[in-house]
């Protein structure tokens, strides 16, 4: 899915401006979609409004910048209907925790355990918050993302609390002097 259709996906529920469709992509309920940045954004929006499946308009607000809203069209629904024929893209992940756990044998015990810890905590936290969007107002659908979610990461949680003795066992003994080269 590239940037233009994840930004038709969202205006296909409400008319948004561009902050709002990063804010939702990036920490909303379209944050487990795809990556989308300002510099991605905007140029895809101002192609998608120049091709005529969506529309801005200017609103003033007082004591606060005009704000530029952006509303999908016709053309643009039926565009996004059809994008979801396409074949999908593999799923990208991307791990920092799993680049520090594969370099663990060069790190003490202390700091492999703490961000362990960190990763759970990480990770409890993202359970809350999808737990936090499943309201009886939702989309069978959306309950269903969710769900899927929720799995992924209690299945993550489960893995790290039945294997972190391994990555504690491949750590550097507290007594024994930590390598660096420059």
């Amino acid at each position: 899915m590239n940037i233009q259709t994840l930004c038709l996906s969202i205006l296909y529920d409400k008319d948004v401006t561009g902050y709002e469709i990063r804010k939702l992509s990036t920490t909303g309920n379209y944050a487990y979609f795809v990556e989308a940045s300002f510099g991605s954004i905007y140029p895809a929006l101002n192609k998608l409004e120049k091709n005529g499946f969506v529309t801005s308009r200017l609103e003033a607000h007082a004591g606060s910048p005009t704000k530029k809203i952006y509303s999908i069209t016709d053309e643009g629904r039926s565009k996004f209907h059809n994008s979801l024929f396409d074949e999908l893209g593999e799923d990208i992940f991307r791990s920092e925790f799993l680049l520090f756990a594969r370099f663990v044998s060069l790190l003490p015990v202390a700091l492999v355990k703490q961000r362990i810890n960190e990763r759970l905590t990480s990770l409890e936290g993202k359970q809350a918050s999808l737990k936090s969007m499943i309201t009886p107002k939702l989309q069978e659908s959306d309950i269903w993302v969710l769900n899927y979610g929720l799995n992924v990461i209690k299945i993550e949680i489960e893995y790290i609390n039945n294997h972190m003795h391994q990555l504690l066992a491949l750590a550097v003994q507290e007594n024994t002097p930590v390598k660096t080269t420059n």
